[in-house]
């Protein structure tokens, strides 16, 4: 599988040339046979990488309880969509639904979607949540027309992106092209590009940007269904506010590796550019950028943690009070995931999260 995936590519580039990184990305994630998230699942100490919600059912609890305070600020709507982007094995949803099962009128209202592109995954998650209905979609354009209250854990960090080098009042692109017959990076003769004129400010000769083509239009849709019917998002990943130099990685048993070395048995990921999330997401008001750790002890996360602790003892509760510090402590996952939050204009903030520019 290995050979296979990176044979195709070379064939690829040899008859049409060098292709952008996120077209890299894409098939090394995404292709039907080979593919990273079509042929496995790469979730837990087992896998590659392992998320929060997996670390600890604290994390889903919390922003299952956000998420079910914001519905009801907004009223309580009869009927509503409850998303999740990347849903991977099922357990933040999960997670989600058992902690709200007391919020009064919550899962009759609620109708459960997962975005999820792979067919491996897809079964995983449906397993996990059974019996409840859920409705999967390939991409966010055919979620419902209706109040959305959406989340999305490491969803971001997993989209295609390009890469583009200054110079001068031009860019050059870092593109996936052949080397001695193996895969390597190389750079495109420079040209203006109009896609990245506001970072000619902030930025200098040799200094790379990274774009993400698919931000745009998951964020209008997103908008566009908070900003018609109500709802809310909460975006958590690794990222900061704008982007700036290399992040592109490969991860591969828990450990970074070489992107080029094995297409399609690694994950691929870049950080995520909250600032053009934002951004695509308008008119929808955002909050300021919030540290994992922040929100999380804002939402009482700690104080949950000690009432579960009150019933462990021995090992239990060893991996227990490695878990939150885990998700909250800053040399941990605290400070290094962010979290946004997007609402209508004039709609209450989500719980945890202050909004960037208050209303007046």
């Amino acid at each position: 599988m290995t050979g296979a995936l990176s044979d195709l590519l070379l064939r690829r580039i040899t008859k049409t040339g060098p292709i952008t990184l996120a077209e890299f990305m894409a098939d090394c994630l995404m292709h039907p046979e080979h593919g990273y998230y079509a042929t496995r699942d790469p979730f837990g100490t087992a896998g590659d990488f392992i998320t929060a919600p997996e670390i600890s059912q604290m994390f889903g609890e919390m922003l299952g309880l956000a998420l079910a305070q914001a519905w009801m600020d907004q009223g309580a709507p009869a009927r509503f969509t409850l998303a999740e982007l990347g849903p991977g094995r099922g357990t933040l949803m999960a997670d989600i639904l058992r902690a709200t099962r007391g919020v009064p009128g919550f899962h009759t209202a609620a109708e459960v979607h997962l975005v999820e592109a792979s067919p491996h995954l897809r079964g995983v998650q449906t397993t996990r949540l059974a019996p409840l209905h859920i409705t999967h979609h390939d991409t966010v354009t055919t979620l419902p027309d209706q109040p959305l209250f959406l989340v999305a854990n490491e969803f971001f960090d997993a989209l295609p992106i390009r890469q583009f080098v200054r110079k001068g009042d031009f860019w050059c692109e870092r593109q996936v092209g052949e080397t001695e017959g193996k895969l390597a990076l190389g750079l495109t003769a420079p040209l203006p590009n109009a896609a990245l004129d506001h970072r000619l400010n902030d930025t200098k000769d040799d200094d790379l940007v990274e774009l993400c083509p698919a931000l745009a239009p998951i964020c209008e849709e997103i908008a566009t269904r908070i900003d018609a019917h109500g709802g809310a998002a909460l975006i958590i990943d690794y990222g900061d506010w704008r982007s700036l130099g290399d992040t592109f990685q490969a991860l591969a048993a828990h450990k970074a590796t070489d992107a080029m070395a094995a297409p399609g048995t690694a994950d691929l990921t870049a950080h995520v550019d909250f600032e053009r999330i934002a951004h695509f997401a308008a008119p929808l008001a955002h909050s300021l950028l919030t540290p994992q750790g922040v929100f999380l002890e804002r939402l009482g996360i700690t104080d949950r943690a000690q009432a579960l602790a009150a019933q462990m003892t021995g090992a239990p509760l060893t991996t227990h009070i490695a878990a939150h510090r885990r998700l909250t402590h800053p040399d941990e996952m605290g400070t290094l995931f962010k979290v946004l939050g997007l609402v209508g204009r004039t709609s209450p903030d989500i719980p945890g999260l202050i909004r960037a520019n208050p209303k007046r």
